[in-house]
């Protein structure tokens, strides 16, 4: 597995309006409330984030599984096969509006668009954010060679989560990700 990373601007990604008119056009009003997914479980704990990443509010990254585009797509919309490499209960509806309740409902929200095995963009928040607060997902996924390559953009999280969310994105996707299904 290859992890490249970066910090990309919001701006240079897609405008805060563009993201904010996104959302409340793609959830039509959804409110999901934390109160009722419980407490974060010690997995999970948020990394307290570094003075250098402490305004940076987009995660960029470039990973690459051995794993076709398709085994990957159907991994991360399948709700048996989320919880099969996650090792966490999983609920998705794997079409497009489609709401989704991951690692036993600590993250949850919308699927945007699906295009089978190309893109996946997602309207996503932890159970710990602010209710009403979404950032957006998107995964590219390209054929490399037998494998795939995800260009990764999460973008529009509050100031002051970058470094939790980045070692999340490690730990508890890319990792597990890696390792499913087993070689």
């Amino acid at each position: 597995m290859k992890i490249e990373s970066d910090c990309v601007g919001l701006a240079s990604v897609v405008s805060r309006r563009r993201v904010i008119a996104g959302i409340v056009m793609a959830l039509g009003g959804l409110a999901i409330d934390s109160r009722a997914t419980g407490g974060t479980p010690e997995t999970m704990v948020e990394t307290p984030t570094s003075k250098e990443t402490q305004m940076r509010t987009s995660i960029h990254q470039d990973v690459a599984f051995k794993a076709s585009p398709q085994l990957i797509y159907e991994a991360l919309l399948d709700s048996k096969q989320f919880a099969g490499f996650t090792g966490s209960p999983a609920e998705i509806d794997p079409r497009e509006g489609g709401a989704f309740s991951l690692f036993g409902g600590r993250v949850s929200g919308r699927n945007i668009e699906l295009v089978p095995d190309q893109r996946i963009v997602q309207a996503w928040r932890p159970a710990s954010w602010a209710k009403g607060i979404y950032s957006i997902v998107r995964f590219e996924l390209a054929p490399q060679g037998s494998g795939t390559a995800i260009a990764f953009d999460h973008t529009g999280f509050p100031e002051g989560k970058y470094d939790g969310l980045l070692s999340g994105w490690n730990e508890h996707y890319w990792g597990p990700l890696a390792k499913y299904p087993a070689s």
